[in-house]
């Protein structure tokens, strides 16, 4: 027996359930029913919301298209024969477009098709549904498409945790769609403003205190200062000991790289470091630290490097290795904050109250270099 169609406003409705279960404990979800036929269209919806899924509907494949931009759903029913944009066009088009082609589809066809059928498995459709329209196939083949629907998103979740911890929240996105498959950022020259950063001091002090308040102190450091540069679009590459390597350009390039890490410093000085002092303070821990940090502008290599398992974005070059030069030379030079001359030349904006500290010589280098400071940390 056909079973009661149901109103068409209800059949054109949508709500996202991603992520739930029907009563018999079966994965709902979210399904685009695209097909010229409306009877077709109602069949469908009638099976699959009694299934728990929510259902929208295309009439054509220029339709389905709007709805695709507007409101992804989890999974696909494309019918493969329609008027004015036919559903291999569709597939095509979704398969192109970065934010769509990792969307299950399910090409319904009639037994006539067999030959556009395999071409959309071979573009890339998960599967197809035969006319007329078996309802334990229909719930199998949407089952399936939900649970790869399901394992692209806890992917996405688990790449975006990675690439969060370095790199401010607003631009994982970007990062992520800089990544190939294996979640690597393939290597490449970057020009961009290296930042090493170091506390004053802290062997002394951590081998005279009890590890768990040296580990607590090192917490509360790097969460002041890893803001300051999250804040200022910086990225973290990675931990040396004490001290943070960071920079600036890279892997999404800014014009401005070298003014964000100036002012990344200058907040850690002026506000950061202060606020972490008054902390160290208020719990006993001591009177506080003084830091070092070091900046240096040019070009360098970046990329992921490591394992699926476990996975580290890194930096090289000399402009790395003279900026990590250039930090150790705070204590030389008895400054707190050290800038190349390759750092002042890359500023949009110079700042009043730059000032010159000399021409050094620096380790590992034939020529000598100019170096610059902030006249509030001097010192």
């Amino acid at each position: 027996m056909m079973p009661t169609p149901v109103c068409a406003n209800r059949l054109e409705s949508a709500a996202t359930v991603t992520g739930k279960e029907s009563a018999d404990g079966a994965p709902t979800g979210r399904v685009l029913v695209v097909d010229d036929d409306r009877m077709n269209r109602m069949l469908l919806t009638r099976s699959l919301e009694q299934s728990g899924h929510e259902v929208r509907t295309a009439e054509n494949g220029r339709v389905a298209l709007d709805v695709l931009g507007d409101d992804p759903p989890d999974v696909v029913l494309l019918d493969i024969l329609m008027p004015e944009l036919d559903g291999v066009s569709v597939l095509a088009q979704m398969k192109a477009d970065d934010s769509l082609n990792h969307l299950p589809v399910i090409m319904i066809s009639a037994v006539d098709e067999t030959a556009s059928v395999l071409r959309c498995i071979e573009m890339g459709a998960e599967d197809f549904l035969p006319k007329p329209f078996d309802p334990v196939l229909l719930r199998a083949r949407i089952n399936a498409g939900l649970a790869k629907k399901r394992l692209h998103d806890l992917e996405q979740e688990r790449v975006r945790s990675v690439f969060s911890r370095f790199v401010p929240e607003h631009v994982v996105s970007d990062v992520l769609a800089r990544t190939d498959d294996d979640l690597r950022l393939g290597g490449s020259r970057e020009v961009g403003t290296v930042m090493f950063t170091d506390i004053r001091s802290f062997t002394a002090y951590s081998e005279a205190t009890e590890p768990h308040l040296v580990i607590e102190l090192l917490n509360e450091y790097f969460g002041e200062m890893i803001d300051a540069i999250f804040g200022h679009d910086g990225t973290l590459v990675g931990y040396r000991g004490d001290g943070l390597l960071a920079v600036f350009g890279a892997p999404i390039a800014l014009e401005d790289h070298a003014d964000r890490a100036l002012a990344a410093a200058r907040e850690m000085f002026e506000v950061r470091l202060p606020r972490f002092n008054r902390w160290m303070r208020e719990r006993g821990l001591g009177d506080g630290f003084a830091m070092g940090v070091g900046l240096n502008s040019g070009r360098f290599m970046s990329g992921n490097v490591g394992s699926a398992r476990r996975l580290e974005y890194t930096v090289h070059g000399d402009t790395v290795n003279t900026a990590a030069r250039i930090e150790g030379m705070t204590k030389q030079v008895r400054q707190s904050l050290l800038l190349a001359d390759s750092t002042c030349g890359a500023l949009a904006r110079r700042p009043d109250d730059l000032e010159f500290v000399g021409e050094f010589e620096v380790r590992g280098r034939r020529s000598t270099i100019r170096l610059w400071t902030l006249r509030a940390t001097a010192g």
